[in-house]
């Protein structure tokens, strides 16, 4: 059965698949990344784990996987296949692409993770059958994949989709990016937990303890929760009037709230809009396979022969 290698490289933890021509996961698995041990060591793991599901693969199947795909955080040149840069996992300039072709012998994809899970999202999720989508998943911070007719964009310099890094409230919060005010210092799980953590004396609170909050009525986490959805809103906003997406999908750790966060999104996004067209506002799909789905597509892409693609324009009510 032909197959691909799929890698999701995350700072704590790796997600692995052999992934077929139709997007169905034929075998997962998982292991820490191993940051503790320095980056020449987390590069090895990498190749190591790809080298085993290759085993894996041409033992259970009959034939080695004919591509692998594969993801990491940070800074990343996918035109020449080089993880240039990742605070969390402390490399630079890695040759992922060449170093995994070199070990699997066959062609290898590289790509960032959130723009990776934006794919899978797109083409097999949430956003299946959108000529346009925004995928943005808010966990410790925000990033955003803007897809484009089945693709999605990395931009001239591989920085496009950077959302929670548009300043919605000027001379707010320092950003670790040097501005002040940036999205994701407000509306990401991590700056939920802290604001609810400060509000309710609770140093040990989180953001999904917010949320349950909120749904017991309680006002202190209402009004936390609240200005994340208005900061949020603020934000998409923005992103809507230069993209007018189709569908705008929203993941990560927070959307696990569900509709005490998306009753609240909806209705701001629908005040604050004047001549844009709404999007529909929809929750990912994938959870945490999305990641897995979207680099064994990188991996079929490289082959010609991708899963199944966004159809025409959607006629998907809108919210």
């Amino acid at each position: 059965m032909r197959h691909v290698i799929a890698l999701d490289v995350g700072g704590t933890g790796m997600k692995a698949a052999l992934v077929d021509e139709n997007g169905l996961l034929l075998h997962q698995a998982r292991r820490p990344t191993g940051r503790e041990r320095g980056p020449e060591a987390v590069v090895e793991g990498i190749l190591g784990f790809a080298a085993e599901l290759r085993a894996l693969g041409a033992e259970r199947f009959g034939e080695p996987a004919a591509a692998a795909g594969v993801a990491v955080p940070g800074i990343v040149d996918e035109a020449r296949g080089v993880a240039a840069y990742s605070a969390n996992l402390g490399w630079r300039d890695v040759p992922l692409r060449d170093l995994l072709a070199e070990r699997l012998g066959t062609p290898v994809a590289l790509g960032h993770d959130v723009r990776t899970g934006g794919l899978g999202e797109g083409r097999l999720g949430a956003g299946k059958g959108a000529d346009r989508f925004l995928f943005v998943p808010l966990g410790t911070g925000i990033a955003g994949a803007i897809g484009i007719e089945g693709r999605v964009e990395a931009g001239a310099h591989g920085f496009a989709g950077e959302i929670g890094h548009i300043v919605v409230r000027p001379g707010g919060t320092p950003c670790p990016c040097g501005q002040r005010g940036c999205l994701e210092r407000f509306a990401s799980a991590s700056a939920v937990s802290l604001a609810w953590a400060k509000a309710c004396g609770d140093p040990d609170a989180d953001a999904a303890d917010c949320a349950k909050a909120v749904e017991s009525g309680d006002a202190r986490a209402g009004a936390v929760w609240q200005e994340a959805v208005d900061a949020l809103a603020d934000g998409l906003v923005t992103a809507l009037t230069l993209l007018d997406p189709r569908t705008l999908i929203i993941g990560g750790g927070l959307a696990e709230a569900g509709e005490t966060l998306f009753a609240p999104l909806r209705d701001a996004v629908r005040q604050r809009v004047t001549f844009q067209k709404l999007p529909a506002i929809v929750p990912a799909a994938l959870g945490d396979t999305a990641g897995c789905l979207g680099a064994g597509l990188l991996a079929w892409d490289l082959l010609g022969t991708a899963a199944p693609a966004p159809s025409s324009p959607s006629t998907t009510d809108r919210r």
